[in-house]
């Protein structure tokens, strides 16, 4: 299997808070989603980040809902990066705490680790 991440979801407490952070890490905008199988459901909330589905890579959502906080799984998304070290400048200043700042890992390039407002551990990588 190549490349078998398809879809992510960080689960957020605060979707407004949580969807201010990701937009002013990543300069992106959201797009808002509907529960695929009770649109009318407004107990479930999805903001969709921006994708391509032409492109490499997979898309995700910040996901709040009832019964799942945030920062209580384990699994540790990465997001693509030209060079970390642009996003992680913006971590900070938007209410998240850098974890361990720009690191090499060889010859895979550099990471970052961050946490977000919501408590979860997010990963930013680069080639440089």
């Amino acid at each position: 299997m190549k490349n078998p991440i398809t879809w992510f979801e960080v689960y957020v407490d605060d979707m407004l808070r949580a969807s201010a952070f990701y937009s002013s890490v990543f300069a992106i905008e959201f797009t808002d989603l509907l529960d695929p199988t009770d649109p009318s459901d407004s107990a479930l909330q999805m903001k969709a980040f921006p994708s391509d589905m032409e492109s490499h890579g997979a898309s995700g959502a910040l996901v709040c809902v009832d019964g799942m906080p945030a920062g209580q799984n384990s699994v540790l998304v990465y997001f693509s990066c030209e060079d970390c070290e642009v996003e992680e400048s913006r971590i900070e200043p938007a209410g998240g705490t850098i974890v361990r700042p720009k690191f090499s890992i060889g010859d895979y390039g550099f990471i970052t680790l961050a946490k977000d407002t919501e408590g979860n551990m997010f990963g930013l990588h680069s080639l440089s």
